[in-house]
């Protein structure tokens, strides 16, 4: 997958660059059992508060079903296409099964149209077949992998993610995660070899605001430009740097502060992602 560029004919031309789609496959129809509504929340709860801010307006997109936990066990499936899913920064590969079904999958890095991927503990250890972790070798590069056995993959799906197999200790494996945290995790848990496709998608440049407004994106204020009232750190007789360090509105520091309190799952972080 490459970068396209253009020439500065506007401002916003200039930096601008996006994912070319050589790498797709062209003509393939969705599959319409996989498409589900996607309505647009707004950043707002089923109470209709604003819990993440900045979200609103953007593009109408369909959310398309991806099969996270590769549970199809023992039957072969044939890649039918690479295709776009707005949802995720990875593409996604559509295929299709031995007894006729269809799939979508994330796509992983070096998957090709006519591959052929299985599930099962006796698969090869090749990009794009799903295996336990007890099963893969020491070393080997994973995505899609589960917290839980059976609860499908939660971890490395983004575009480019990975997470390697690091040692086996019994019950666990030690994973090294993409942040460089150190994660033990049951053996009994799937996962798919390989690393994630689409690694340029960090290449890309927005350009201009109003491609951050298409993708969902509104506005950000800085909190520097607001009164007291608003912001900790707005008001000020003149312009201000702010006079205290960088936060949130709600007083909660923006930058190093730990917010993790989730003391059952301690257990299983062997080093940190920060000292």
């Amino acid at each position: 997958m490459g970068i396209q560029k253009f020439k500065p004919t506007t401002p916003s031309r200039r930096k601008m660059s996006v994912r070319d789609s050589k790498d797709l496959t062209k003509g393939l129809k969705p599959l319409k059992d996989k498409l589900v509504p996607r309505p647009s929340r707004a950043g707002r709860n089923n109470d209709g508060r604003i819990t993440v801010r900045h979200r609103g307006g953007g593009v109408k997109r369909k959310y398309r079903i991806i099969d996270f936990k590769r549970n199809k066990l023992d039957i072969p499936a044939q890649v039918q296409g690479i295709v776009y899913d707005p949802n995720r920064t990875c593409h996604i590969a559509q295929i299709a099964y031995a007894d006729g079904e269809k799939a979508y999958i994330l796509a992983p890095l070096g998957l090709k149209v006519g591959d052929k991927v299985i599930s099962s503990a006796e698969a090869d250890v090749k990009v794009g077949n799903a295996k336990l972790l007890k099963d893969i070798p020491v070393g080997t590069l994973v995505h899609n992998v589960e917290l839980y056995p059976g609860a499908g993959g939660q971890m490395a799906r983004a575009a480019g993610a990975y997470v390697q197999v690091m040692a086996k200790e019994g019950d666990n494996v030690l994973l090294r995660m993409p942040s460089g945290e150190l994660r033990k995790v049951k053996v009994k848990c799937r996962a798919t070899i390989g690393q994630v496709g689409n690694i340029d998608n960090e290449q890309i440049v927005i350009g201009k605001a109003g491609k951050s407004r298409l993708l969902g994106r509104r506005p950000s204020v800085r909190g520097v430009a607001m009164n007291p009232v608003d912001h900790p750190m707005g008001g000020g007789e003149g312009r201000t740097s702010g006079g205290r360090h960088p936060c949130s509105p709600w007083g909660t520091p923006a930058k190093g502060y730990r917010t993790r309190s989730n003391k059952r799952t301690n257990q299983f972080i062997v080093k940190r992602r920060k000292k």
